[in-house]
């Protein structure tokens, strides 16, 4: 059976209510870890991005003002969709509103990479951006109102 053509790439942001070691965030961030290795070791993982490792200008600064980053590459959706609904990753979701600021803009946005390609922080805010300005397209899109791969 031939390899996936396309593979499906997301970005998620969110402005953090406190800085990392406030007490308000300990339950978020204790969880951070435990999350981001189910999200690893989940079926159709393919790579997310670690701040840490990465030296872009772009992310330092995006990071610097209080927003949190994650970034992340998957086989298909219904793979990033079983453990986005999966019970760890579900349990976190539940309390963001205690640790983060909510958005009248679009915070998430998923669109389609050809496999193997690994998109930049960059190139994600600008499907972000795209999504926010012209709404769902194949470019930029919910993850709730998804394009198919192009053919």
């Amino acid at each position: 059976m031939p390899g996936k053509v396309f593979h499906l790439a997301q970005l998620n942001i969110a402005r953090m209510k406190f800085e990392p070691e406030d007490p308000g965030l300990k339950d978020f961030m204790d969880a951070l870890d435990p999350v981001n290795r189910s999200a690893e070791q989940s079926p159709g993982f393919v790579w997310r991005l670690v701040s840490s490792e990465n030296g872009s200008p772009e992310l330092q600064e995006f990071e610097s003002k209080g927003w949190l980053v994650n970034m992340s590459v998957w086989e298909s959706l219904e793979d990033f969709r079983a453990f986005f609904s999966s019970g760890q990753h579900l349990a976190i979701m539940r309390r963001r509103a205690e640790w983060f600021t909510k958005s009248e803009k679009a915070t998430a946005v998923a669109w389609r990479v050809k496999a193997g390609e690994i998109p930049t922080f960059t190139q994600a805010i600008q499907r972000l951006e795209l999504l926010r300005e012209k709404g769902p397209c194949v470019e930029a899109f919910h993850f709730s109102r998804p394009f198919d791969p192009p053919s």
